[in-house]
């Protein structure tokens, strides 16, 4: 079962404290910024939980399939690339995630193709791939832990925000 994600800011500029379950770490902006590049930045963490979730999937395909993969290498970038335009959007800038992937072990053509597209099929990159409904609502802030939305004051946002 997921376990629920905690964002709070620290007390220092741009710095927030994250904490899921046991596990607590930072993100922070680079110094460029305005930050003190404390931790990754929010699309570093985006990129890391890509780069997981391929890197996992992939190894619990192999395993399954018991395939001899002694390591899988996830190396990924985000930039602003030109887009075309697709039924009637305009052209301009779109996302774009690069995400080159290789494995370790004694594996053939065909395997490596296959554990390619796996990585392909990882739960993180079907929710970056589909069409995501994130609903933002106001909390009670009468605890840094509230999961209780202040009824009335839903902001729905459709598409990838």
């Amino acid at each position: 079962m997921p376990r629920n994600v905690f964002v709070n800011s620290g007390s220092v500029t741009f710095v927030q404290n994250i904490s899921v379950g046991p596990h607590a770490f930072q993100a922070d902006e680079p110094s460029a910024n305005g930050g003190n590049d404390a931790g990754p930045e929010s699309h570093e963490l985006l990129l890391a939980a890509l780069g997981a979730c391929a890197s996992i999937t992939v190894q619990m395909y192999a395993h399954r399939k018991q395939w001899p993969v002694e390591g899988v290498h996830v190396h990924l970038s985000y930039g602003r690339v030109p887009s075309e335009g697709q039924s009637g959007a305009k052209s301009g800038m779109g996302n774009a995630i690069e995400m080159g992937i290789s494995f370790s072990g004694d594996l053939n053509e065909d395997q490596r193709r296959r554990l390619l597209e796996i990585a392909g099929r990882c739960p993180v990159h079907r929710i970056l791939t589909s069409q995501v409904e994130i609903r933002t609502n106001l909390l009670i802030t009468s605890s840094p832990s509230v999961t209780e939305p202040f009824v009335g004051n839903d902001q729905r946002s459709g598409g990838k925000n």
